[in-house]
């Protein structure tokens, strides 16, 4: 059955960090879609119902420095700007 998930992440700065989520988000099997909105500073998934795909998920976010809003430090605050500065080359070279 297909869901859809919407999370406050802090730490989404622009297109770059966006490219970065996208990529990084779709490459765990069972999400079909994940949009990002800059705006809002949240992600958007849609995805297979699993155990643990949340989970999932906001490790994933953790990992490149967009912590669930309102949980991240400052080791979340540089990790984010690396994963932003990997998105924008991303969509350089594209």
């Amino acid at each position: 059955m297909n869901m859809n998930k919407t999370i406050n992440i802090d730490n989404l700065k622009c297109a770059g960090c966006a490219n970065s989520i996208k990529k990084n988000l779709n490459s765990i099997k069972g999400i079909n879609d994940v949009s990002v909105d800059l705006e809002q500073s949240s992600v958007s998934i849609q995805f297979i119902e699993k155990d643990g795909m949340i989970e999932e998920v906001l490790r994933t976010l953790k990992s490149m420095g967009y912590a669930e809003a309102g949980t991240s430090n400052f080791v979340d605050k540089a990790k984010s700007y690396v994963s932003c500065a990997v998105g924008r080359m991303t969509d350089e070279i594209e």
